[in-house]
């Protein structure tokens, strides 16, 4: 027999010792996690079967046995699932973190990856043993390959894998249990633990233990302790805020607890089930860039897909748990479930129930709806630009910040504050809530007392290309085009304008096409100068998006370089523009207040070199 000693990846002894002491507070945890993965296990090979039936020929029907040996001080996990090979065990257990799943649907061809209907990550959840094991034995075989292998560790630095013999596939899992957990050897504490955390397992989970009575004709005593019954087909006065919260961490491979849970049941000329969960916290792939939903379709209890893009739009893709339809045929193909009256009404229907029990929470719990707003908010304005039969609810449901500085507000309340005579929704875009509260194109909103909100995510200036108002208000960006404060703002009459009027010539003869014009400001109170975009320009935040990800054809377009005249700064260079030979005088002074212009919106003046040896020169002469 071949052994072989390998090291574990990703600093794993480092990454046991953080998940065994912070991750995972409850040591019984590891019997939920060990079950789920054989629950997967089974999922897979069904999908596997699907074009492939010899996978199964002989398996039986598919299930869970654990099996307690007191004497050995063991606990054993069965299943008659998919199985690993060597390569799998490695790429699988030699690395925390590595989802199976992931790499399952990963490797399947093209024109099957949406039909993959897997959950899970078998990596973390299967670490969680070492809380209660030293040892942990895990012997596999594949279905439909000859070859089984045994993976061995104690969790500590390495593991080793060997040649082994399994006549069917599947895989089991023996957990050498430590002396202080000894409690996971007694039957009562296992079926407690199966009934509370895995008792909504569709697959049978069968008990096996040792008979005490030495004189029974039966050595062994097998017992199914799970219920079995898909929770979301109980009748929601049976379930208890705990059995949906287990169900929640099964479904969703979460470790958080939901913030809200939905549950009913569609009567009707269509009927089936739902039972979702919102997060508490964000889910570590909400941004993955596929959008993909991660609730699992069901039809009569049968699993089909957890990856339907037709069920939920890829905005709500931070909900959790199942849709179960009674009308669907059981042998639905991913081409029969495209287009579908049935997914189209069933999608509707529930995307319609999710967003109206969110605008109720929005109503009656404040601070839970903040909550939600600030994990998930991001995702969901998504729907203002691809939903437009739910946008204007969607859009009503929005928060954001403002100048107000009283935490998150609604486009109606902000409609509600504003000044008397004020048409507009001025806004302000941002790479972050500090970067835009920095902008110096607020100075003389907060001057005049007009509210500014504040949009900082990178979503709010594609939705923002289609609503150009809310209820009648036009929104109004800023750093874009004219401000409603040139007509809020007697255009004082300033001693030095002749002297401004210069410098804005001079201003405009150094910097050439590198600014679309220079203008004096009614934005600035305090900075010398902005830049801002012309009314027919894109916003300067929405371009520096589209430049970030090579989505930005041609050349950036030149800005308005406005000027403060009432900033000493300003005063002094005007005093200058009036000279003779002012234009040359101030040549590297020019370029400087657009570099600077350029800081202020948070990006690098065009020369970083260049711009440094002029402000060193500016310097030394300053002090001749």
């Amino acid at each position: 027999m071949t052994t072989e000693k390998m090291g574990f990846e990703a600093e794993v002894s480092r990454l046991l010792h953080m998940m065994v002491h912070s991750v995972y507070s409850d040591r019984e945890i590891f019997l939920r996690e060990l079950i789920s993965n054989a629950s997967d296990a089974c999922d897979k090979l069904r999908y596997a079967s699907l074009t492939n039936n010899d996978l199964i020929k002989d398996s039986g029907d598919f299930a869970i046995d654990i099996h307690l040996d007191k004497k050995a001080k063991t606990l054993t996990i069965s299943d008659n699932g998919i199985g690993m090979n060597k390569e799998d065990l490695i790429s699988h257990l030699g690395t925390i973190a590595r989802s199976g799943t992931s790499a399952f649907v990963e490797s399947m061809p093209k024109e099957d990856k949406k039909d993959a209907n897997q959950i899970g990550q078998f990596g973390v959840g299967f670490y969680s043993v070492f809380m209660i094991a030293d040892k942990v034995d895990v012997l596999s075989k594949k279905a439909g390959e000859d070859k089984a292998f045994l993976w061995s560790s104690d969790g500590i630095g390495e593991y080793s894998i060997s040649d082994a013999k399994k006549p069917t596939h599947g895989t089991t899992i023996t957990l050498h249990i430590k002396k202080d957990a000894k409690e996971f050897l007694e039957v009562m504490r296992l079926k407690n633990i199966i009934k509370t955390y895995s008792d909504h397992i569709t697959l049978p989970i069968s008990l096996i233990s040792q008979n005490e009575d030495k004189d029974a004709k039966e050595k062994e005593i097998s017992e199914r302790v799970n219920d079995g019954t898909a929770l979301w087909a109980r009748a929601k006065s049976d379930i208890t805020k705990e059995q949906y919260t287990e169900f929640y961490h099964h479904v969703g491979q979460a470790f958080d607890d939901p913030a809200t849970t939905i549950h009913y049941r569609a009567e009707g000329k269509i009927e089936y089930t739902v039972l979702l969960f919102i997060p508490s916290q964000q889910p570590m792939d909400l941004f993955d860039p596929a959008r993909k939903t991660k609730v699992k379709l069901y039809v009569k209890r049968v699993f089909i897909t957890d990856d339907c893009e037709d069920l939920l739009p890829g905005y709500l893709r931070f909900m959790r748990g199942v849709v179960d339809s009674e009308d669907l045929p059981l042998n639905i193909s991913r081409e029969m479930l495209q287009n579908n009256p049935v997914m189209t009404s069933i999608k509707n229907a529930v995307t319609k129930r999710i967003l109206n029990e969110l605008q109720k929470k929005a109503k009656k719990d404040t601070d839970g709806y903040n909550q939600f707003w600030e994990a998930f908010g991001a995702v969901l304005k998504e729907g203002i630009y691809e939903d437009f039969t739910h946008r204007d609810q969607i859009l009503k449901m929005a928060r954001f910040e403002s100048t107000e500085d009283k935490g998150l507000t609604g486009l109606e309340d902000y409609i509600s504050r504003m000044n008397e005579g004020q048409s507009t929704l001025y806004y302000i875009t941002g790479d972050s809530l500090a970067a835009a509260k920095r902008s110096p194109q607020l100075e003389g909103f907060k001057a005049k007392n007009i509210e500014v909100l504040y949009f900082t995510d990178p979503v709010d200036e594609f939705w923002l290309q289609m609503i150009p108002e809310f209820e009648g208000k036009k929104f109004q960006s800023v750093t874009r085009g004219s401000s409603e404060l040139d007509e809020k703002t007697e255009k004082d009459e300033t001693e030095n304008e002749p002297q401004i009027d210069a410098l804005i010539a001079v201003l405009k003869t150094n910097l050439g096409d590198r600014v679309k014009d220079v203008r004096t400001s009614t934005r600035l109170t305090d900075s010398a100068v902005c830049l801002v975009a012309d009314d027919n320009d894109m916003d300067i935040h929405m371009e520096r998006i589209l430049k970030m990800h090579n989505k930005l054809d041609g050349v950036a377009s030149a800005r308005v370089l406005e000027i403060n005249a009432k900033n000493p700064l300003i005063k002094t260079l005007a005093a200058q523009a009036v000279k003779d030979g002012s234009v040359d005088a101030l040549k590297d002074v020019s370029q400087t207040l657009l570099d600077q212009a350029h800081i202020m919106e948070g990006d690098l003046p065009e020369d970083p070199v260049a711009f440094a040896t002029r402000l060193s020169s500016i310097m030394t002469h300053s002090f001749k």
